[in-house]
């Protein structure tokens, strides 16, 4: 490498300090130096303040190039770039140099990454989103015994006795992504378990905790209680059963007494008049969406409103909805069994 470097040095003089840059972190990676190595020695390398945050975990490191540590939040960076391990980003790698970049912060950043990747690999359970499903299987899974389930997350990189929520998820969007959206800076494992149950083409996330405002539109989600792996993927999978797009995203302990409709015996269910009438207006989407809307929102004006109809239009729609399921909207006990219907129909249909 020494001998390629003096060579290209002939050549231009920009060449030669990106030679030398390379050479450098590649010693640092055959040392096998640690994260707090790595960013001071970036730091004292660029003559300037070097930092790198793991997303995963959350860690930030941020050196000053007398090689201390300095307290966060940093200083706008004056050029970053991202940590990628298995193609997906799990961190980022920053400069914070007064005034423009200089010339090779590009190159040195780019080799501060690999490095911060490699180091992550090597130390420690990697801090990639998606997971080995069957690592997650067994962390969720009710066969499993309690010592082959605690390596499971151990592996996983959940800390022994650590919270974990778990979260039952139908989306278009790459698991990896999802995961970081809503868990921002907090450790979290995501897997698809294709053909895992009824719902077919479920994802799983395992978190430390999750935002539910940050999922993005299209998603479905149940979120689990805290507490026990199985029990949260039973809890999660059943949340997800009552998302609806009015109502995307559900927490289990928001469902309170509703959650035992999932426990009915699906026969029974399927033949109750009512849920066999709400069946039939599954063949109008329109009829279909105005009784949503209104069990929904519980009033008329309001659902109009979701509707974007005038209120007149969709109280004509209820009266002829009323008719066809022989029950009566407007009052408090019709209002009642339509929601009833409509929410097992949901679940059974």
């Amino acid at each position: 490498m020494e001998a390629l470097a003096d060579r290209l040095t002939q050549l231009d003089s920009h060449v030669q300090g990106a030679i030398r840059v390379v050479v450098f972190y590649d010693t640092l990676m055959r040392r096998r130096v640690d994260l707090a190595a790595l960013a001071r020695s970036s730091a004292g390398l660029a003559e300037c303040v070097a930092g790198v945050r793991l997303h995963g975990t959350g860690r930030v490191v941020r050196v000053s190039p007398d090689g201390r540590e300095v307290p966060t939040p940093p200083a706008p960076a004056s050029s970053t770039a991202p940590i990628t391990l298995d193609e997906e980003e799990i961190g980022t790698v920053w400069l914070e140099r007064p005034g423009p970049p200089a010339a090779l912060d590009e190159v040195l950043l780019d080799r501060f990454a690999l490095a911060a990747a490699t180091t992550v690999e090597r130390y420690g359970p990697a801090r990639t989103t998606m997971a080995d499903p069957a690592l997650v299987e067994l962390a969720i899974s009710a066969e499993c015994d309690e010592a082959a389930r605690a390596r499971a997350l151990r592996l996983l990189g959940f800390a022994v006795g650590a919270p974990v929520r778990v979260v039952a998820v139908r989306t278009a969007l790459p698991l990896d992504r999802l995961g970081a959206l809503v868990c921002p800076g907090r450790q979290v494992k995501a897997a698809a378990l294709d053909g895992a149950d009824a719902l077919g083409g479920t994802g799983v996330l395992l978190a430390a905790e999750v935002d539910a405002e940050r999922f993005p539109a299209g998603v479905s989600a149940g979120i689990a209680a805290e507490g026990h792996p199985v029990r949260g993927w039973r809890e999660a999978r059943t949340a997800l059963r009552f998302a609806t797009a009015h109502r995307p995203v559900v927490r289990y302990d928001a469902l309170g007494s509703l959650a035992l409709l999932a426990e009915l015996p699906e026969a029974a269910a399927r033949a109750n008049p009512d849920v066999l009438a709400v069946g039939r207006l599954a063949d109008c989407a329109e009829e279909l969406a105005t009784l949503e809307a209104y069990c929904e929102t519980g009033s008329l004006r309001r659902a109009a409103e979701l509707l974007h109809l005038h209120h007149s239009s969709v109280a004509r729609r209820l009266d002829q909805i009323g008719r066809t399921l022989g029950i009566e909207l407007t009052e408090p006990t019709g209002l009642v069994r339509a929601r009833l219907a409509l929410t097992v129909h949901r679940l059974f249909g």
